[in-house]
Formats: C-alpha cells, sequence, structure tokens
C-alpha cells in the first residue's frame, strides 16, 4: 500500500482518537515533542526502523517514552503500540507529524513560521495573528526564527504561502535582473 495513504489513516484515526478522549491538546503536544526529537535524532529513527529482532517492540515503545521524560499519555502510548504491532514504526515520524497538522486544522489553528532579523517584537506578533485571524478566520500559531543573513526584513511562511520581504530577496532579485539584462547586450 502507498506510504502517504498509510499516514493519512493512521494520522487520521488518531485525531478522531484524540478528539473522543478530550485529550487531544496534550496529544498534539506530545506528538510534537516526539516529531521533534525523532528529526534531531537519526539513530532514534534507524532504532525504531529496525527489524522487530533487533530491536524489540517494547524497547521501541521505551525509547519514545524516553524522549518525553516518561510522561506519556496513555492515550498516545496505546496509539503507539498499536502502530509498533502492525510493523509501521517506520512511518511514525511522519504519522505523527501528519497528526499535528490535521489536529490543528480541525481546531481552526494554522501554523506558520516568521524569519527575521532579530527577535520580534511581542505587539508585531499579536497584530500578525490578528491579520491572520480576520483574512482566514483561524488562530495561527506562529513559530519565530533569527537569521541575521536576511539583512533586513522578514520571511513568512503560512500553509502553501511564501512571502519573501528580505532585503537579502530583493538583492538577489536586482541581481538576477542585471544578469539578464547584460546578456542581451553581449
Amino acid at each position: 500500500m502507498n506510504r502517504s495513504i498509510v499516514v493519512i489513516r493512521y494520522a487520521t484515526a488518531l485525531v478522531k482518537y484524540a478528539r473522543e478522549s478530550g485529550q487531544g491538546d496534550l496529544l498534539c503536544t506530545q506528538a510534537e515533542v516526539l516529531g521533534k526529537t525523532l528529526r534531531s535524532v537519526p539513530d532514534l529513527r534507524r532504532m525504531l526502523s529496525a527489524a522487530e529482532d533487533v530491536v524489540p517492540s517494547r524497547d521501541k515503545l521505551k525509547l519514545l517514552e524516553g524522549a518525553l521524560e516518561g510522561r506519556m499519555a496513555p492515550e498516545l502510548d496505546r496509539f503507539l503500540a498499536l502502530v509498533c504491532s502492525n510493523g509501521r514504526m517506520d512511518m511514525v515520524e511522519d504519522i505523527l507529524r501528519s497528526f499535528v497538522d490535521a489536529y490543528r486544522r480541525s481546531m481552526g489553528v494554522r501554523k506558520a513560521h516568521l524569519v527575521t532579523v532579530s527577535t520580534p517584537p511581542p505587539h508585531l506578533l499579536d497584530q500578525l495573528k490578528a491579520l491572520v485571524k480576520e483574512k482566514t478566520g483561524d488562530d495561527v500559531l506562529i513559530e519565530t526564527e533569527v537569521d541575521p543573513s536576511l539583512i533586513g526584513g522578514f520571511v513568512f511562511d503560512i500553509d502553501d504561502y511564501l512571502m519573501d520581504a528580505s532585503v537579502k530577496r530583493q538583492l538577489e532579485l536586482i541581481r538576477e535582473q542585471f544578469i539578464e539584462r547584460n546578456r542581451r547586450i553581449i
């Protein structure tokens, strides 16, 4: 079966389970922590993908529980045990990411990423949240990142929309235009 179909089915099932249990916010938070841990620790991903005779299921589940410092919600523990028993631990990172996205969408929350030259002031983030709420009707969680190489301006990414208003990008565009015009002369 197609990997993406399997990932979406598991993520959708976890969204339904999270809403029925009333623990959606907790499960979403824990899934996000696990996802970040899996992205930052490649050895952990390899161990979870290892064959059952190399790394038994109970050890895989203990590794994930350890990433949450032993405070995994029982609902998430049961879900991960199901994923493990079905031999889908190689997909767990994708399942958790898809779950977080789907759960937030179901709750009317979007996730955005803002990159600036320096730490943005809180009132600017509030204004940006209000603007997104006005345009989409959804709340927004904004992750911020500082990147001095932008020189000035910002890069804002929400869903499939990217606004690059950085000085770095503007200089790149001017450079490209200059090169294109000079090609015509020669």
